[in-house]
């Protein structure tokens, strides 16, 4: 059940990371050229909330100890989309959702998505959200010292 719920984590993030912060950082960059005084523009203080809950959402999936699945589907994901990237950019591109059809707020993400997907902010992101599949103990049940002495009781000593 533990992993069910870090799967489900694990899309969340990734949403969280590639809308939100694909939102944020175009909209962080709008504010950065017309040289806009955040405190005076509601959507740069949006914009700058969206990066603080989007960053400590980062830093407690990385941290806390929850199921490794859910930093390994948002790995995946920017992960591929870099490699994608990397072969065909015209192709990468045209997985981001653009074009007239789309809601405003939506361009702007994948606009600001593809933006960090050509600096090479998402390799980076995958690359830390990977590290955590590869401990050991994220795969391993909390409860470990039960089993351990039930396992030595069976043993006879």
């Amino acid at each position: 059940m533990r992993h069910f719920f870090g799967l489900l984590l694990g899309v969340f993030v990734a949403a969280a990371l590639l809308l939100g912060g694909g939102w944020a950082s175009k909209e962080a960059i709008r504010g950065a050229v017309q040289n806009v005084d955040p405190i005076k523009d509601a959507r740069m203080l949006i914009a700058i909330g969206v990066m603080v809950a989007v960053g400590l959402l980062l830093g407690l999936v990385l941290v806390c100890r929850v199921s490794p699945l859910a930093t390994f589907i948002p790995s995946m994901a920017l992960l591929a989309w870099t490699v994608v990237y990397a072969l065909d950019v015209s192709r990468a591109a045209s997985l981001a959702p653009t074009g007239a059809s789309v809601q405003r707020e939506l361009a702007q993400a994948a606009d600001g998505m593809l933006t960090l997907l050509s600096s090479g902010v998402y390799a980076m992101l995958g690359v830390a959200l990977f590290l955590p599949v590869l401990m050991p103990s994220r795969w391993a049940r909390r409860g470990g010292d039960e089993d351990a002495e039930e396992y030595e009781e069976g043993l006879g000593y």
